[in-house]
């Protein structure tokens, strides 16, 4: 998939390189330029970017309304932005998109870890899944802090989707504020019984 040179040059010097290798196997693609957006369990098909350019261009249309997933270690786009404009190309060039996913992967792994206790093939599995959903054991560990080992986690994410000041949600461009939908149609109620 990815070489594990690259991997031992450009990962997070925090995680052990096979851990990071196995990370990118699961999650991953070797594709830099990939762009994966969905909407809640929806893939949104998109056109495949032939340029780190176009690649930037189709993550800002999409980041802030959608979840958006960029490149080799498949990363959260506008993790950590306000505004869709300050997305950099760094985020679909190879080494750097490694770097920083690994880093927060890391992030996750650690939080994951330390639920379990120890070092287990059974917590780098619930990491995983950490990573694709943003959320372990109730926590969104995107927008954890650092905290020392043993802190305890937040319950709550950090930040919560509001309306905008016009009545709309989610719809600024702002990478922070992508709407909640769910569609409720398919819901259908039964009177109550006839207490009689």
């Amino acid at each position: 998939m990815v070489d594990a040179a690259v991997i031992q040059q450009c990962a997070d010097p925090k995680l052990k390189p096979a851990i990071v290798e196995k990370f990118i196997e699961q999650v991953g693609t070797p594709d830099p330029l990939a762009v994966t957006v969905r909407a809640g369990n929806r893939i949104i098909l998109v056109p495949k970017p032939s340029s780190p350019e176009e690649a930037l261009e189709l993550i800002r249309q999409h980041v802030g309304r959608h979840v958006v997933r960029v490149g080799v270690t498949q990363l959260p786009a506008g993790f950590g932005v306000q505004d869709a404009v300050e997305l950099k190309a760094d985020l679909v060039d190879a080494c750097a998109n490694i770097r920083m996913g690994s880093a927060l992967f890391g992030k996750v792994y650690d939080i994951v870890t330390r639920w379990y206790g120890r070092d287990a093939e059974e917590a780098f599995g619930d990491a995983i899944l950490a990573w694709r959903t943003g959320y372990f054991e109730g926590t969104f560990v995107f927008q954890r802090s650092d905290a020392e080992p043993g802190a305890s986690m937040p319950s709550v994410p950090a930040k919560t989707v509001a309306a905008e000041p016009d009545g709309k949600s989610g719809t600024s461009g702002n990478p922070n504020n992508a709407d909640i939908r769910v569609d409720l149609s398919g819901i259908r109620v039964k009177p109550p019984a006839d207490p009689r």
